[in-house]
């Protein structure tokens, strides 16, 4: 299917690794233009070096400021922008017993504060655009997962601002929507189970939880979503919040095990 995407620019926070790698590549299949905001520069050369296309804009996305410098520098790159993929972030672990109130604040400054700041230097331009916004938020917003407040606090706001943007949007035409990923296989994923002595086991016992086919989901799947959000094919969608994840936040855990026919 032809989405549309060809020349389109696309930024993308976080598009060096994992979920947002899984972006970059699809957004380069489609014949977009994407622009890789984030701190690992190697990262960033090396794919943008294998794809041939798109560019790398290194910043770490904590202040104000940062954000006012990516999007100065997006735009004067093509002087244009057509859509937006708020990604980057990380699960950092910061609970509400193995936390403080110091370090709840700076995971907010990680997760959640460069989501409002970079969407707002960049609105001129997608309104020029009538682009479109992809918030990456995640099932933790919705179930919990314990010992993570800060990163479900940083989560269940993302879905909000999705609706909230969504309605304020609307006289320009730009949508907003969300993407809720579960049991995502990336290196990142694969790093943390790779600290349990049996990591086979312990995958083994996390993929029995999701019900579709009791396996994770790829980057690939969340990133074909992503860029179907991001094309006119859903011209008629905003303020949604789409779960990409087997059925693990609304099907019944009791059917994984259920025989397969």
């Amino acid at each position: 299917m032809d989405l549309g995407l060809t020349e389109k620019v696309i930024l993308v926070t976080g598009g060096a690794s994992g979920i947002g790698e899984g972006i970059t590549r699809a957004l380069h299949e489609e014949g977009a233009i994407p622009i890789i905001v984030g701190r690992n520069a190697a990262k960033a050369e090396q794919l943008l070096g294998e794809l041939g296309k798109g560019h790398s804009i290194v910043r770490e996305l904590g202040t104000v400021e940062s954000c006012r410098e990516v999007a100065r520098e997006a735009l004067q790159l093509y002087g244009r922008l057509d859509g937006l993929v708020n990604n980057a972030g990380v699960n950092d672990g910061i609970g509400l017993e193995k936390g403080s109130p110091d370090r709840f604040l700076e995971s907010l400054v990680i997760n959640l504060h460069h989501y409002y700041h970079l969407t707002h230097f960049v609105l001129d331009a997608l309104k020029a655009s009538k682009g479109s916004i992809v918030n990456m938020s995640s099932k933790t917003a919705l179930t919990g997962q314990g010992g993570t407040s800060a990163y479900a606090a940083a989560k269940g706001a993302q879905l909000a601002l999705t609706r909230e943007w969504a309605v304020e949007l609307l006289p320009y035409s730009i949508r907003v929507n969300a993407i809720i990923p579960a049991e995502v296989i990336t290196p990142l994923y694969r790093s943390w189970l790779d600290s349990f002595d049996d990591p086979n086991a312990r995958q083994r016992t996390i993929e029995a939880k999701i019900p579709l086919q009791q396996r994770m989901t790829t980057s690939r799947e969340i990133a074909d979503m992503a860029l179907f959000l991001l094309s006119e094919r859903a011209s008629h969608m905003t303020g949604q919040h789409l779960f990409v994840d087997g059925g693990y936040v609304h099907l019944d855990r009791a059917l994984a095990g259920l025989e397969k026919s």
